[in-house]
């Protein structure tokens, strides 16, 4: 062992291994490499600049909601697991544009060959945008159900806290 390690012995362990040795690193040695680097103080990104600032939220109803990057607009639809269970989707319902919208209100329909399930919002705000192409094609709900069939898009009235 070097100079710079110092044996521990742990009174919470009994037997062969309390004699173990760890290796103790003294922590000036670690905070003059930390501030010695440069290179990563730079690469390191804010809160804000987060990619988990930007991640999808999942409610326990298997619906996905996505804030965009201007902090104010939210895509809302199914998750893959949603659109397993549901099966061959066969129609989607689409809530009408400037249409107000209350958290745990209905905001549209999905329905399969198996059964039907309404699409429940959980936030607040005003609908911008439908996504006219699940009324045309609605299997895309099936081939990419977190990616291309977000259902509708709304405007936040106010971002709620867990959304943060």
């Amino acid at each position: 062992m070097s100079a710079a390690a110092i044996r521990v012995l742990n009174p919470l362990r009994s037997g062969l291994c309390a004699a173990a040795p760890r290796v103790v690193v003294p922590s000036q040695a670690l905070r003059t490499a930390y501030i010695s680097r440069p290179a990563f103080r730079e690469s390191r990104r804010t809160f804000s600049q987060s990619s988990l600032w930007q991640a999808k939220k999942y409610t326990e109803q298997h619906e996905w909601i996505e804030l965009a990057e201007d902090g104010k607009t939210v895509t809302i639809g199914i998750t893959e697991y949603a659109a397993n269970a549901l099966g061959d989707v066969v129609f989607a319902e689409l809530p009408a544009v400037d249409t107000d919208v209350a958290s745990g209100e209905t905001i549209g329909a999905v329905e399969s060959v198996k059964s039907a399930s309404d699409v429940l919002s959980p936030v607040t705000g005003k609908v911008v945008e439908a996504n006219t192409k699940l009324e045309d094609s609605p299997k895309i709900i099936n081939e990419s159900a977190e990616d291309q069939a977000g259902l509708p898009r709304l405007r936040l009235r106010m971002l709620p806290s867990w959304m943060v």
